[in-house]
């Protein structure tokens, strides 16, 4: 499995190419904005994206998938209750001037404990409500996809529709189970480990976070 990050959009998003070198076969993670950037690299590689998978469906997450499934008939992916935060984003940009064709309707609802098969691998789904209340963590050969669950020194804000610091908290204990090697890749900034912020993180280590959540 090999993993490609691309920046994009204005708010620096982590979007994920994952492919296997042999099949060829790739798996889009957040295709957040500038579908050029995403598809040369996808282009250049040679690969046949299977699916698009949403960690979540904020805007600046999902901007590019339209120009993506045109282009390669990929399957979207979501959790089942993320629907009312697709509808948000959706309505949401529209005002700023897309169209409501831009966001296609998504082909497979995933819910916890879930796989999918694709890329010569299985993604494992992690359900992490909190920062929305279908987010998803996605958990494959020790590393997991946060989104904007987790992140290196910080978590996801909850002060947005949707947003809920209570299951936030249990998201987050649940992903310190995780083996503390694995790799963490998170919605924006730098890659992590598990074990790490198990350690320094202010909002998971237990000697702070109660002045944060309190």
């Amino acid at each position: 499995m090999k993993i490609t990050p691309i920046i994009v959009g204005q708010l620096e998003v982590n979007c994920y190419v994952v492919y296997d070198e042999v099949s060829l076969k790739a798996v889009v993670i957040d295709p957040g904005d500038e579908f050029e950037k995403i598809s040369s690299v996808i282009d250049n590689y040679g690969l046949s994206p299977e699916y698009i998978i949403f960690t979540h469906a904020h805007y600046d997450h999902v901007c590019a998938t339209r120009e993506l499934k045109d282009k390669y008939g990929v399957r979207i992916v979501m959790h089942k209750d993320e629907k009312s935060v697709c509808e948000m984003t959706k309505n949401q940009c529209v005002i700023w001037g897309y169209e409501a064709d831009d966001f296609p309707l998504v082909d497979l609802e995933v819910s916890d404990g879930d796989r999918i098969s694709a890329a010569g691998t299985s993604f494992g789904i992690l359900h992490t409500p909190g920062h929305t209340p279908g987010g998803i963590c996605i958990y494959v050969e020790n590393t997991v996809f946060t989104g904007d669950t987790l992140f290196r020194d910080s978590v996801g804000r909850t002060d947005l529709p949707g947003g809920n610091t209570e299951k936030l908290i249990l998201s987050l204990n649940r992903l310190m189970q995780l083996p503390a090697d694995t790799r963490v890749l998170c919605g924006h900034g730098d890659e992590t480990t598990v074990g790490r912020e198990s350690r320094v993180n202010p909002f998971i280590n237990s000697k702070f976070k109660l002045k944060f959540f309190s």
